[in-house]
């Protein structure tokens, strides 16, 4: 039923390593193209690096799947084993029974496969996933493989592919002979908010989607803000968020049901709270440096008031104290830049129309963000957006645009609609632009009847917009220019 609702084949955010879903964004693609190269160079050892949930797995798959008709491969993840263990693992994946078989005779089965792989002219490639949980013990018994060799070539290249731990541990002064044989250290970063919108249009089109945008432009920014760029945070959020829209009978996901899948996964506050809850028991239970409690060691007729004084006496302390910590963090916050907003305006994302982010965007962005709150803040907003075009004075002028356009919302509008008719283009730039000059729009999505919105006027198109058709600033009562 799920399915049928959005007119899907099958599920596009599953949580299996599927190759068919495999998007790669840009440092992907130079994962994998290193990866290959090491491997055709006969450079021996390799190395991945990439944090959870970045589709590590996925892409050493397709790694392998390409090496198919190039070289015999065997790709081991089980790595909470000893040497002995790492070894019988890997004849097993070759087709070799190695139970009875000792240390010697496993060392000799595989030898005499490397031999006929060379025999044939082609390499043998050994993958060892989740490799931050082998030993140094194994991973020394791992260099010891790459002993297998001839005057002029490897006999084995292998890559030993994990998260982070695996650089720690490949770092210490026990490991040196090993970390001195990688020849390629690869790492894998997360997706840019482009490329995370790619990667929904990738997933959605694999699993047959052919309708209307299924997530909107405010779901989009969440997504990409909430996930950090890591492929498996956006599959658990498209997937709450896609269950959410379907349980409201909904055809499509906005930032609203977003919002809600982000709670629903969020693991820190239930810890804070049980924290909290916690302490707060703890804090009404005063003990002698005996481990007995203060009012037993009170006269009996006082006993009863000791204990409801020290819990009153806690609870303000603790009042007070927050009071002073939330003084002091406001105060910070208003001479704080607000870099937690910059993930949401340099996001901006449509469907199909994907353009990459231009390079200076992110930092643009926040300082647009910046200057454009602290001109919202001034008296003097309201005569700024209804000042005529002629004669501007310093004080009016946008300190991000020289000149600024109001139009008021329609009925139907929204705000690619008045974008692409006043701008001539809605893209991550105008949008960004449009945001830091309307703090008040809180989500993208729904803008109001009646609203007033600013748009920069130097980011327009000299042609296809209203904007750079009319001369004068009080064209059709809709579109209030300010210079």
């Amino acid at each position: 039923m799920f399915l049928e609702h959005f007119g899907l084949i099958e599920q596009p955010f599953g949580v299996t390593p599927d190759p068919r879903f495999l998007h790669l964004g840009g440092k992907h693609r130079e994962a994998l193209a290193s990866l290959i190269y090491g491997t055709e160079n006969n450079r021996g050892f390799l190395a991945l690096i990439a944090p959870p949930g970045m589709g590590k797995t996925s892409l050493l798959f397709q790694y392998l799947e390409g090496m198919r008709n190039k070289a015999r491969t065997a790709f081991l993840f089980q790595t909470d084993c000893d040497s002995h263990e790492l070894m019988r693992h890997l004849l097993m994946d070759l087709g070799v029974e190695a139970a009875p078989l000792d240390a010697p005779g496993m060392h000799e089965a595989l030898h005499q496969i490397l031999l006929e792989q060379q025999r044939k002219e082609q390499p043998f490639v050994l993958v060892i996933d989740e490799a931050q949980n082998l030993s140094e013990r194994v991973l020394e018994s791992v260099r010891l493989l790459s002993n297998f060799e001839t005057p002029w070539m490897k006999l084995m290249q292998i890559v030993v592919a994990g998260q982070p731990q695996l650089a720690e541990r490949l770092a210490r002064p026990a490991l040196a002979q090993l970390r001195q044989r990688i020849s390629s250290i690869i790492r894998l970063e997360p997706f840019t908010p482009d490329e995370t919108n790619a990667y929904l249009d990738h997933r959605l089109w694999v699993a047959g989607y052919a309708g209307p945008p299924l997530f909107t432009v405010g779901a989009r920014l969440l997504i990409a803000e909430h996930s950090r760029g890591i492929p498996r945070n956006i599959n658990n959020l498209c997937f709450n968020s896609m269950s959410l829209a379907y349980a409201a009978g909904a055809k499509q996901v906005d930032s609203k049901m977003v919002r809600e899948a982000v709670t629903d996964l969020e693991l820190e506050s239930l810890v804070r709270s049980t924290q909290l809850e916690t302490g707060s028991r703890r804090s009404y239970q005063v003990f002698s440096p005996f481990n007995v409690p203060f009012s037993s060691m009170l006269p009996a007729r006082t006993s009863r008031r000791a204990t409801s004084i020290v819990p009153a006496i806690v609870s303000a302390a603790a009042v007070l104290l927050l009071g002073i910590a939330s003084g002091m963090s406001w105060s910070r916050g208003m001479r704080t830049r607000p870099l937690e907003l910059l993930p949401t305006v340099e996001a901006a994302v449509l469907p199909k129309t994907i353009a990459p982010p231009a390079p200076a965007l992110p930092a643009a962005a926040a300082q647009l963000v910046f200057e454009a709150e602290r001109q919202a803040t001034s008296a003097d907003m309201d005569q700024t957006r209804h000042t005529s075009s002629a004669g501007p004075s310093a004080a009016h002028k946008s300190p991000a645009h020289s000149r600024i356009f109001t139009v008021t919302v329609g009925r139907e509008d929204t705000l690619r609609h008045l974008s692409l008719e006043y701008l001539g283009r809605f893209d991550a730039e105008t949008l960004a632009a449009t945001l830091a000059l309307n703090p008040e729009i809180a989500d993208p999505d729904h803008i109001e009847t009646g609203q007033r919105i600013r748009f920069p006027m130097d980011l327009r198109r000299e042609t296809g917009s209203k904007a750079g058709a009319e001369s004068e600033p009080a064209a059709a009562g809709r579109h209030e220019g300010t210079p």
